[in-house]
């Protein structure tokens, strides 16, 4: 879900979203509204309003008295937002090289490049931060708005994931740019079902490695 807004709802919603909720962390916590509120510079109030979008979105789970706790992701539903994620991905490529443009090949190979280019840089969120951006770039070109929107509303169990997942294994991120690198191949060659085998070798691959945590 993406807000232009700049309330302090809004921009609490942006941090809390993109931010705090992608951090490893925190699950299994409750969330500091105070401390929230003066990372952004607003008052606990919007936080607050913030917090209740988040739980519509099942993100975070309101505690009466307690406030607003960020559950552990359940292994089912890491396997269902893998499976999800696998069907739009593949419809994606399938619409997009059925299409006159084409996938958008050149934009997913710069992305692909500056996940090489701080690889070796350790920051584990910015690099899965550009992986949501590489798979985003591909659901975005097959033009449907619908599907668009539910995509983006797993961003940030994406990021959380991934983060989690290159935690868990020491040669993940080399791999994860093979398998962005064999995506990228099979979208170029134009062949629907060399990128759908792509793609969703790099799905369950990544769903493997969380399942064993």
């Amino acid at each position: 879900m993406q807000l232009s807004g700049d309330s302090g709802r809004d921009r609490a919603y942006q941090y809390l979203r993109g931010t705090v909720l992608s951090d490893p962390a925190v699950s299994g916590t409750f969330i500091n509204e105070q401390a929230v509120a003066t990372e952004v510079g607003i008052s606990r109030t919007p936080v607050r309003e913030a917090l209740l979008m988040l739980a519509a979105e099942d993100l975070v789970q309101l505690v009466p008295h307690r406030g607003a706790f960020v559950a552990p992701v359940p292994g089912r539903e890491i396997a269902e937002m893998m499976q999800a994620r696998g069907v739009i991905e593949s419809w994606a490529a399938t619409t997009c090289l059925a299409s006159p443009d084409g996938a958008p090949v050149d934009a997913m190979s710069a992305v692909l490049e500056q996940q090489r280019a701080i690889v070796e840089a350790g920051d584990a969120k910015g690099f899965i931060e550009l992986d949501s951006q590489f798979h985003a770039l591909l659901v975005e070109a097959a033009g449907n708005t619908v599907l668009g929107r539910l995509y983006d509303s797993l961003r940030a169990r994406h990021v959380l994931l991934g983060v989690v997942a290159l935690q868990r294994s020491t040669t993940r991120r080399q791999d994860v740019l093979a398998e962005h690198q064999a995506i990228v191949d099979g979208l170029a060659s134009g062949d629907p079902a060399k990128a759908e085998a792509a793609i969703l070798r790099h799905l369950d691959t990544t769903g493997s490695i969380l399942m064993q945590g």
